[in-house]
């Protein structure tokens, strides 16, 4: 007999910490036996109850050894139904995130600023699919009084589907860039798949945190209730930028309130990223002061933004991810940093999930790097070495551990290096 969504709520309200891994088994928990392409978790929910866990919720027959196992139709579709349940029932404010870069970043300014006043509940590293999103949500607890949500997507319905777990009262999009070009069907899916964000918000009547500089955005809120910031007079949070290197350095105003940004991180791309806090930060009541300490206390880490200093040279470390988009931005204020460019040195990785564009995509960002008159520009990756055969003026290299080899021998004295590749790449392997 199969387990009701309603009894294994009540369950789960007993036992309210979910794990998906057999291998990290909390005592009492629920362990949630969800499968793939190359493993079954049914198989290990013996193991799970043994080590600890209060029920196994599996949807294979043959594994149930008795009444601790949970039977349902499919495992994956009940947590996400459990935590669709769960949310139905939280009144806290919830603000969902999404966007092709800077959605990580954006979320730990926000949790941060926030939490300077409430308890916030925000998801965790980049939990941000069909399974981090419910585990998500399922660890709102009573004490909780906001909750900030990322989303992540790589084709279109994505995110129209989180929304449909996650429900948000408030949004936002960082931007929307060329990234999953191959899942999304190009640039104007990208669009269309962000977008479900702002339709979900213009169903409820929710509320668009909304970037005003940005006129693909604001073109397609055209239907939504926003707030606004940005550097534009009609913008609710107003903001300016002094400097981007070697770290941001700005003021901002928000009606009677004025605040000063002075952080750790550094590139003109996070300026946008710390604003949308600050205005969230406002539009919530969190006090200037401690919203300026929030956001200048930031220090970013997992390898995004990262400024490393090693004696005598600097490494500018942005290896968890690229696109097109963000690798033209990164490449652009790494040119603004007021150093001599023969001391300056490019590495870049390969960017994936570009489908038919990639080669065309990884030539024009070869083009465009070069032409920047950087000291040094070393190419890595599969990709980079088939769009760039045949150049012999190009330092290209197919593998990461090729360009370790390089980078030991590298003259670093005084130099400044900004590292930039997708997560798959492990370019941080270079240090």
């Amino acid at each position: 007999m199969k387990t009701r969504l309603e009894d294994l709520y009540d369950i789960y309200l007993k036992h309210p910490i979910i794990s998906k891994d057999s291998r990290e088994i909390t005592k009492d928990c629920l362990y949630f036996a969800l499968s793939g392409e190359n493993f079954n978790g049914n198989k290990f929910a013996s193991d799970a109850l043994s080590k600890g866990a209060a029920f196994a919720v599996i949807d294979d027959p043959e594994y149930k050894q008795n009444e601790r196992c949970l039977l349902v139709e499919d495992s994956l579709q009940t947590l996400q139904d459990l935590a669709r349940l769960h949310r139905s029932k939280l009144s806290i404010p919830v603000i969902g995130i999404t966007g092709s870069n800077g959605k990580t970043t954006t979320k730990e300014l926000i949790s941060q600023v926030l939490s300077m006043k409430f308890d916030t509940h925000a998801t965790k590293g980049n939990y941000n699919n069909h399974i981090g999103v419910p585990l998500t949500i399922l660890q709102i607890n009573p004490s909780h009084e906001m909750a900030v949500i990322e989303m992540g997507a790589n084709h279109q319905g994505e995110i129209e589907f989180l929304c449909s777990i996650s429900d948000p009262d408030y949004g936002m999009i960082t931007n929307i860039g060329k990234a999953h070009l191959e899942g999304f069907g190009g640039i104007e899916g990208v669009k269309k798949g962000k977008s479900e964000l702002y339709k979900h918000l213009e169903k409820k009547d929710g509320l668009v945190f909304l970037n005003f500089d940005d006129e693909t955005l604001v073109e397609l809120s055209e239907r939504n209730r926003t707030h606004l910031y940005g550097t534009n007079e009609q913008c609710d949070c107003k903001a300016s930028l002094d400097q981007s290197h070697p770290n941001l350095i700005g003021s901002w105003s928000y009606q009677n309130r004025i605040g000063h940004i002075n952080s750790k991180i550094y590139g003109s791309y996070n300026f946008y990223n710390m604003l949308a806090a600050i205005c969230i930060g406002n539009f919530f009541n969190v006090k200037a002061e401690d919203i300026d300490q929030a956001i200048n206390n930031y220090e970013s880490s997992n390898n995004r933004s990262e400024i490393k200093r090693f004696q005598d040279h600097t490494v500018y470390l942005d290896a968890y991810n690229a696109n097109p988009s963000s690798t033209k931005v990164a490449i652009d204020n790494f040119e603004l940093l007021n150093v001599d460019p023969e001391l300056k040195v490019l590495i870049l990785g390969d960017m994936f999930e570009l489908g038919d564009d990639s080669i065309n995509e990884h030539k024009s960002i070869s083009d465009y790097a070069k032409n920047k008159g950087f000291g040094e520009i070393l190419f890595v990756g599969e990709n980079y070495s088939q769009a760039l055969k045949g150049k012999e003026d190009t330092k290209c290299f197919k593998s990461t551990e090729e360009a370790i080899e390089w980078y030991k021998k590298l003259n670093k004295k005084a130099k400044h290096i900004l590292i930039k590749g997708s997560r798959g790449m492990a370019l941080e392997k270079l240090l």
